[in-house]
């Protein structure tokens, strides 16, 4: 029988949640043997005040469950806003049928010139699938000349894990490539069966056994704001604030705005750096025949 994605991820999410927790942090005795991690199935029924083979047939996939129940399972797994709003998103895509992810989304020309007028802010935006499809030039002096990489490759996460000067740029590289999976697992959400998703989960979990781990956690947060630290080749080190604004005509496109504090030294640091750019955009060679 052929089950829905939805509802298969949601018991793999379910599954993954009762693991992080221990009996004790529910009021649970743990006793001397336990043969899985975390809460067993019965004991996650039983402060649900369901039976466990009800809620055994949720975690398999074979079950939708109400949104009442959901309510109160979330509550016994102690699941935080970005988790619950992931639990009910696939319980209501399962309820609606499947959905299915387009072709490439295109930036509307409005949003690439306001893009263009970020002289001294590195910005770029983002697609369902962490694709990078477009950015201005201070970005491409942060990170890469995005313009040089096959459209197919020009995906944040699959960059992370595969360029080394990435994992050189970002300080914390392990944290920063830990919350871009959990932002596309949510983001997935929408799309659990989106066949190019799978082909990049399948190509990253076969290059590298961290993305597999973090990905197989089935973890989840949703895209906000943060600091992020990184060493430029070129400008040093940067102490990065990043925004996240979501486009208007497409929600499933999110701008990503990077900036420093005024008066700092990376606020100092991006304007050598679009300094640099400029310099090497002046000196660049003609290439026109």
């Amino acid at each position: 029988m052929n089950r829905d994605p939805h509802l298969n991820e949601l018991g793999e999410f379910l599954k993954a949640r009762r693991a992080d927790l221990s009996p004790s942090e529910v009021g649970l005795r743990g006793g001397q043997r336990r043969r899985v991690h975390g809460l067993r199935r019965e004991e996650v029924a039983l402060l649900a005040a369901i039976s466990t083979e009800y809620y055994a047939r949720i975690e398999q996939g074979r079950l939708q469950a109400s949104a009442p129940l959901l309510d109160e399972i979330a509550r016994v797994l102690r699941l935080n806003e970005d988790q619950r709003t992931y639990l009910f998103q696939l319980a209501a895509k399962a309820t609606a049928g499947p959905a299915t992810a387009g072709d490439r989304q295109q930036v509307d020309t409005q949003l690439r010139r306001m893009l263009d007028n970020l002289t001294a802010t590195p910005a770029f935006v983002i697609g369902r699938r962490t694709d990078i499809l477009a950015w201005n030039e201070l970005a491409g002096a942060l990170w890469t000349d995005f313009g040089r990489i096959p459209e197919q490759e020009r995906v944040f996460v699959r960059l992370l894990i595969t360029e080394p000067w990435m994992r050189e740029l970002y300080v914390d590289w392990e944290e920063v490539t830990r919350l871009a999976i959990v932002q596309l697992r949510m983001e997935s959400a929408r799309y659990p069966d989106d066949r190019h998703l799978a082909a990049l989960v399948d190509e990253l979990s076969a290059r590298d056994a961290q993305f597999r781990h973090w990905w197989n956690e089935h973890d989840v947060a949703a895209r906000g704001k943060g600091t992020k630290k990184l060493c430029h080749p070129v400008v040093g080190e940067l102490t990065l604030d990043w925004d996240t604004l979501t486009c208007a005509t497409d929600p499933e496109q999110h701008i990503i705005v990077w900036t420093a504090a005024p008066g700092s030294p990376s606020h100092d640091g991006l304007r050598l750096l679009a300094s640099w750019a400029a310099d090497q955009k002046r000196t660049a060679p003609d290439t026109v025949g």
